[in-house]
């Protein structure tokens, strides 16, 4: 299937989607690569990890041109385009890759493939200012959405100084197929609200937000 949505959604700003149906081989084949990309992706021991790297480079030159690459800061392992020409913001899970790419704004993407027991772990991220639905019908989707706009946030402040629960906090919000979310980032360095765009489709929550 390969790409699914490559379109502008603010000024400089570009969110992209990708279903992965190629293999490895077929994914390899389109992409480009030099030696120092392909030296990392024979890092991955795991198959399914090369592919999904593949489909990252692979939406990326569909949003922006054929021989874009990107590079990963060494510690934090946060993605940079090698050129500069955008920040950039990756998330991919199960079948699908996402990229938010902004020329000068800051980006955050995340996408959840929604399987697991998140109720489980919620008293790790959720604060005590947050409502979550009780609705056993849409609850499980509402800590999702909690978590991935919570993730985008942390990925748009560079992964600094943030922990989900006392940094992070997100606004009411009613559960729809898609909609805004309000998120607020607290700590040494911020205190700024952040409106994010999220949709619930194929069983998949995916948030981004730009600033």
């Amino acid at each position: 299937m390969g790409l699914l949505i490559n379109r502008e959604i603010e000024g400089g700003c570009r969110i992209g989607l990708w279903e992965i149906t190629e293999d490895y081989e077929t994914l390899f084949q389109m992409t480009y690569l030099n030696d120092e990309d392909i030296r990392r992706l024979n890092r991955f021991k795991n198959l399914n990890r090369k592919i999904e790297s593949l489909s990252v480079r692979a939406l990326l030159q569909q949003m922006t041109r054929h021989d874009a690459r990107i590079v990963y800061h060494k510690k934090s392992h946060k993605p940079y385009m090698a050129d500069g020409s955008y920040n950039i913001s990756v998330s991919h899970s199960n079948k699908y890759t996402s990229v938010l790419l902004g020329e000068n704004k800051l980006v955050g993407v995340d996408l959840e493939f929604m399987t697991h027991d998140i109720e489980r772990i919620a008293h790790k991220f959720i604060n005590e200012h947050e409502v979550i639905s009780t609705n056993p019908l849409t609850r499980r989707e509402h800590l999702y959405l909690h978590w991935c706009a919570k993730e985008a946030l942390y990925k748009i402040c560079d992964k600094v100084d943030i922990n989900f629960q006392n940094n992070l906090t997100i606004k009411p919000f009613d559960v729809e197929r898609e909609g805004y979310i309000t998120g607020i980032i607290h700590n040494d360095y911020r205190n700024e609200e952040y409106i994010m765009r999220y949709s619930l489709e194929n069983n998949y929550a995916w948030v981004y937000c730009t600033k």
